[in-house]
């Protein structure tokens, strides 16, 4: 069984973080990657030229080069247009900063959902930050691990996000919730789920979030629910508390060591257990915005 399509709306991340994640996906097994980098307005050349250059590289071209603001929706957008681009089968989702660790491998759990007649699988986001709390960069020789080796439910127990995902979606399964976290009318039953190890508390994320939340805010760019201001208010305010770092000695926050390679013995616990008691909040939807700026990758 050859592995499905990889399927990732790329923003403006590091070019080590970029090359990581392809190699990452590579050693499951997957061989064909089909990419959006979405640059949110305005965004230099000389940080999308390098993105651009590694996927001509690595994977033959991005499929989508996309240079508009970046509203909730667009993310959606870009995704499913890849979607239509892999074409029938099964679509595996992530995004740049989420490297997933399958129990078993990525064939097993694409077998295990088909012999239980599910077109989904899920995963539980697994956020990864450095050993002391500090939100800092990391050397590519050393490796994410090794910068980022302290793991917590911080999507659901700090930012009150919902930490569920979906990372296998069937081609025949059309409608995906925004940041790929739903699928409605099904429900994942993959047990263990997926561990989705997240790492976006590296160095610049305090200066995105900002630029987010004070755009969001004032309008200018465009959100589907309240959640992203939320979120970021949250975490705002725990950084602030502490000195710019997580609370590594927090107790609610129960950080532990982790790798990527290997679950913890705790896992299928602990994420089963967000999985059956977390509940999304509820909110009144925007109008989704327009489309601009989109191009194709080779072209």
């Amino acid at each position: 069984m050859s592995a499905p399509p990889l399927i990732a709306v790329v923003g403006p991340v590091e070019p080590p973080l970029l090359e990581a994640f392809i190699t990452h996906y590579e050693h499951l097994g997957v061989e064909r990657f089909l990419f959006a980098l979405h640059f949110p307005l305005p965004t230099p050349a000389s940080v999308q030229e390098p993105l651009i250059e590694i996927c001509r590289r690595r994977i033959g071209g991005a499929q989508l080069v996309a240079e508009e603001p970046w509203h909730e929706s667009a993310s959606n957008r870009l995704r499913d247009e890849l979607r239509d681009r892999a074409g029938q089968g099964w679509h595996l989702l992530a995004d740049a900063d989420e490297f997933q660790c399958h129990p078993g491998g990525l064939a097993t759990t694409v077998r295990d959902a088909e012999a239980a007649g599910v077109p989904v699988a899920g995963g539980v986001m697994l956020d990864r930050v450095a050993a002391d709390g500090s939100i800092d960069g990391w050397s590519p020789s050393d490796g994410l691990d090794a910068a980022y080796p302290a793991g917590a439910f911080l999507t659901h127990s700090l930012l009150r996000g919902d930490p569920r995902k979906i990372v296998l979606v069937h081609s025949s399964v059309r409608e995906v919730a925004v940041g790929n976290h739903r699928a409605p009318g099904f429900r994942p039953v993959n047990a263990p789920r997926v561990a989705i190890h997240h790492f976006k508390w590296r160095a610049g994320v305090v200066t995105y979030l900002r630029q987010r939340l004070d755009k969001l805010t004032a309008g200018e760019w465009r959100e589907l629910s309240p959640a992203p201001r939320l979120e970021a208010t949250r975490f705002f305010t725990h950084i602030d508390t502490h000195g710019g770092r997580f609370d590594i000695g927090d107790p609610v926050l129960n950080f532990r060591p982790v790798t990527v390679d290997r679950l913890p013995d705790w896992w299928a616990a602990d994420s089963q257990h967000l999985v059956d008691t977390w509940r999304p909040p509820t909110a009144p939807a925007a109008k989704p915005a327009a489309a601009a700026g989109v191009r194709s990758g080779n072209s």
